[in-house]
């Protein structure tokens, strides 16, 4: 076996607000052995991911948290060097929740194979990815969008909400999406086909809904919580659909954040509100892949990506998130695809 040093990420201690440098540390280990039934992944591309600030706190919520001193894990892409099992080869691109590290040894467990040809590598981690599936079920099961429906996306700019817009689009639906700067909303509406959009650092989120949603909205798909969730409670329809993805306003928050009451606006629109998470559809991921792959394929899908350089970047990475400083998914580049394998 060749000698291998091995960054890792560790989370050393709880961040309070938008983590820093210091919650973090880059330490170097050897790569462990591989034993019978494991395979040895070196990262290609790292994804960082709005859920993961809730594991850094320390709680149990609908995952287990982060532990301190412990090596971070994410989302990871990656080539197989070395290989004791059955059902893996060397040379095999897979994609699984993974170390934040430069290599990653797994029993196999949660891997599965990314074929190159069918769409870049990178793609695994985002629209025909665990983002890409989030919006595929969030939308589909709990929206249920119909053709000429009004669809609002909050954290419309992201690996999600891009997403979901695209597949409003592909069932008819209108679409107005809510975004933190005009470059990004310049991007959904020219590149992506949304009909109306949101800046709403700039612009008064309630009073460009009443403009921009004028027969009132049939479906919200909610990522951000908060304040424009706040506004969009007011102007919802009859048996409109709320699917509740994320609360990245709130992830950050020291102190508990107040809101309306929603549930008279509930009632008096017999609408659904629901929250979920992407491993509720574990057992219909095929299909979610397939169609997502199906899609991109055809050209009805399209993505950006913001690949970030260097696994020791990954901490500037993840809080760029918090910052709105991506458009689409949000990468690390932790070593060339065509690079040889060391």
């Amino acid at each position: 076996m060749i000698n291998r040093t091995n960054r890792e990420f560790l989370l050393v201690s709880r961040p309070k607000g938008i983590p820093t440098d210091d919650n973090f540390k880059l330490q170097t280990n050897q790569v462990p052995k591989v034993n019978d039934g494991e395979v040895l992944v070196q990262t290609i591309y790292l994804s960082v991911d709005p859920y993961m600030r809730g594991r850094m706190n320390g709680v149990k919520t609908y995952t287990s948290p982060f532990e301190l001193n412990q090596v971070l894990t994410g989302g990871v892409v990656g080539r197989i060097i070395e290989s004791k099992h059955d059902k893996f080869k060397v040379g095999d691109i897979v994609e699984g929740r993974l170390n934040w590290a430069d290599y990653s040894v797994t029993s196999g467990k949660g891997l599965r194979k990314v074929d190159p040809n069918l769409a870049p590598i990178s793609t695994a981690l985002g629209v025909v990815g665990m983002p890409g599936l989030t919006a595929y079920f969030g939308l589909l099961d709990i929206g249920k969008p119909k053709a000429g429906e009004t669809v609002v996306v909050s954290g419309a700019a992201g690996a999600v909400g891009t997403v979901v817009g695209q597949i409003a689009k592909i069932h008819g639906c209108r679409v107005v999406g809510i975004a933190g700067s005009d470059e990004k909303n310049t991007y959904l509406e020219k590149e992506l086909g949304f009909d109306a959009t949101i800046n709403y650092k700039t612009e008064n989120v309630k009073a460009s809904l009443k403009e921009k949603c004028p027969d009132g909205i049939d479906i919200y798909f909610d990522n951000v919580g908060g304040e424009i969730s706040d506004a969009v409670m007011s102007l919802l329809n009859f048996q409109a659909r709320i699917a509740v993805c994320g609360i990245i306003s709130e992830y950050n928050n020291t102190e508990p954040s107040f809101g309306p009451r929603i549930q008279r606006y509930l009632l008096n629109r017999s609408a659904l509100m629901k929250a979920y998470i992407v491993g509720d559809y574990y057992e219909r991921f095929d299909e979610g892949y397939k169609q997502l792959g199906k899609w991109v394929k055809e050209g009805k899908l399209t993505y950006r990506e913001n690949i970030v350089n260097g696994l020791e970047n990954a901490p500037k990475a993840f809080t760029g998130l918090f910052r709105g400083e991506n458009i689409g998914k949000q990468l690390v580049r932790v070593r060339n695809e065509n690079d040889e394998i060391i």
